[in-house]
């Protein structure tokens, strides 16, 4: 009965203002039941890693809208990635790629992500995720908050209405 009552209410969802920013050419390609991701930090920082786990915190419970993590990528759907490609990510960011079923999303995470960030000069740095696979929606911020991150998952597993 005390857990009960710890957790928030379900209709309760901070809808953050940035997340209007939010880019996206998924077009038809929403996921009906479970949305699996399989996450992969290709060099950065770990503030994009600190606003998902927030996101599957028991404040905002993602796994609650049918979102998960999976550690195979057989198994995803959705690859989740953050940070800047560096020289040695780029061919597991391949592979990880290549092993996810068709059709999948690839979501890139953050500034550095997205642009290359603060480490786009950087010498062990290849850039943005979509210089090495192709991207279908960006989530701008540095970091993108949790709720900005609970929105996006919700649109994508076609749980979202606003």
């Amino acid at each position: 009965m005390l857990r009960q009552n710890l957790r928030l209410n379900k209709n309760y969802l901070p809808v953050p203002e940035k997340a209007t920013q939010v880019t996206s050419n998924v077009g038809n390609r929403s996921v009906r039941n479970a949305l699996n991701i399989r996450y992969v930090d290709v060099g950065g920082g770990q503030d994009c890693a600190n606003e998902l786990l927030a996101a599957f915190g028991p404040d905002y419970d993602l796994e609650q809208y049918g979102v998960r993590l999976v550690a195979s990528p057989r198994h995803a759907d959705v690859l989740l990635v953050t940070g800047c490609v560096t020289n040695k990510m780029a061919d597991p960011l391949r592979k990880t790629y290549e092993a996810i079923p068709n059709p999948k999303i690839v979501v890139a995470c953050g500034d550095a992500a997205i642009t290359g960030g603060v480490f786009a000069n950087a010498k062990y740095c290849l850039g943005p995720v979509s210089t090495v696979i192709p991207v279908d929606r960006a989530v701008p911020g540095d970091p993108p908050s949790a709720a900005t991150l609970v929105e996006v998952f919700r649109q994508i597993s076609g749980r979202y209405k606003r």
